[in-house]
């Protein structure tokens, strides 16, 4: 995101032999399991509606709540996904909307962001207080900390919680534990640099939100860690050329403040950690950079602003990402004291459809009992977290057109640079 996890509370179970089969595999679930009820809250949007589809595919026997403000989308969504699914109408600022929302939920799945500016962990807490098993796809580094200080709460509320659970950071940081575990295990050297690459075409088709929270990072100075000390940089600064791959090539990323170098310095204990972001066409890069250089910080943090700027721009994004597709790709690169450096690569065509695969693993993975009483980051150790990686990567990789782990740079690269006599760096 391998040992057994602690007990959950009553409303999950582990996992046993009864299969159900998706497009794709199958999914071993308990009876108890299989008749789950989830509440996904933000699930007439493009990431929330996203991860119900991928649910109610994984197991039909899932009993989906699409919780929204819009009655309209939200019975638009449920016709999507037939029988087993309802529309609860509920604001995630009132406690006892949340509250009485999350009556008889098994887990709630929040995906309502933009998650930058909120001052208050108002579903999490609600969550805690109804006993009820939580997943978020935050993408902001101060709301996930904030979640991450309700550990002990949960802990004594006996309920699984894992925060920054979608795809990036969400599966980047599973597949980065995975890539130190491994260093680690087979003696490759220590740890000593992770960097995060990530591209999406256009606006991955994952809508206004997603443009919203692009805007709001470019507001915040960018974290970063150096061997062991803490720098802060330009947002949208520090360019490189990085190769994604097959399907995917070079792209140009840029800096950006996210969530997953602080938690992946801290949890995987690696001293220099960085996060790269780029988009196409060419020209979006440019327009963040311009934005960075023309407005001020403070309008870029001011949400009412920012989602004013957003609706000027949402057509026109929208007219380009029929062009340009809405490809996805994170690179997470690890190096290591004696030189070594291996890679894990993923790679969709369509972020709009891999955000819910890659949430609705996480959601599985706290349904079978896979998580420990407790707020969690996903990269925390196995058993705690999540305890098959393996799995979770594999539900989330679904449908990928290039995954792979573990692999020297080369391996992964378009055009792979030869030395000669069969060596390639």
């Amino acid at each position: 995101m391998v040992m057994a996890g602690a007990s959950l509370h009553l409303k999950t179970t582990v996992p046993m032999a009864c299969a159900r089969e998706s497009e794709h595999f199958k999914v071993q679930l308990s009876e108890k399991t299989r008749n789950s009820r989830v509440l996904v809250l933000g699930g007439t949007g493009r990431v929330g509606g996203s991860t119900a589809i991928a649910l109610s595919k994984l197991c039909p026997d899932f009993r989906i709540v699409i919780g929204g403000r819009n009655r309209e989308k939200g019975a638009a969504m449920v016709a999507t996904l037939g029988e087993n699914s309802e529309f609860s109408e509920v604001d995630i600022n009132n406690v006892k909307s949340l509250e009485a929302a999350l009556t008889d939920v098994d887990l709630v799945v929040h995906a309502a962001g933009p998650f930058q500016q909120a001052d208050k962990c108002t579903v999490l807490e609600a969550a805690i207080q109804t006993k009820t098993a939580y997943v978020d796809v935050c993408d902001d580094t101060n709301y996930s900390q904030r979640a991450k200080s309700f550990k002990d709460k949960a802990v004594a509320a006996n309920i699984p919680a894992i925060t920054t659970g979608g795809i990036y950071p969400g599966v980047s940081n599973v597949m980065a534990a995975e890539l130190v575990r491994s260093a680690r295990s087979e003696n490759k050297g220590k740890p000593e640099r992770l960097r995060f690459y990530y591209y999406t075409a256009g606006s991955g088709g994952a809508g206004p939100t997603i443009l919203t929270t692009s805007f709001l990072l470019l507001g915040e100075e960018v974290v970063a860690y150096n061997k062991g000390e803490k720098i802060k940089l330009k947002p949208y600064s520090g360019m490189l050329n990085i190769d994604f791959g097959r399907g995917i090539g070079k792209r140009d990323v840029y800096l950006l403040n996210l969530p997953e170098v602080r938690s992946a310095h801290e949890v995987l204990e690696v001293p220099t950690v960085s996060a790269r972001f780029g988009t196409a066409p060419f020209f979006w890069n440019w327009g963040m950079l311009a934005m960075t250089s023309l407005l001020p910080p403070e309008f870029l943090r001011d949400r009412n602003k920012v989602q004013q700027l957003v609706q000027l721009f949402d057509p026109v994004v929208r007219a380009v990402d029929g062009i340009a597709g809405e490809r996805v790709s994170m690179r997470v690169d690890l190096e290591c004291s004696n030189g070594r450096n291996t890679v894990g690569l993923f790679s969709h065509r369509k972020l709009s459809v891999s955000v819910g695969a890659a949430t609705s693993a996480f959601a599985l993975a706290v349904l079978e009992g896979s998580t420990q009483p407790g707020v969690w980051f996903p990269e925390e150790p196995e058993g705690i977290a999540i305890e098959a990686r393996e799995v979770l990567l594999q539900r989330a990789s679904q449908g990928t057109i290039n995954f792979v782990m573990n692999k020297p740079a080369w391996m992964v690269e378009t055009e792979p640079k030869e030395l000669g006599l069969g060596i390639y760096v």
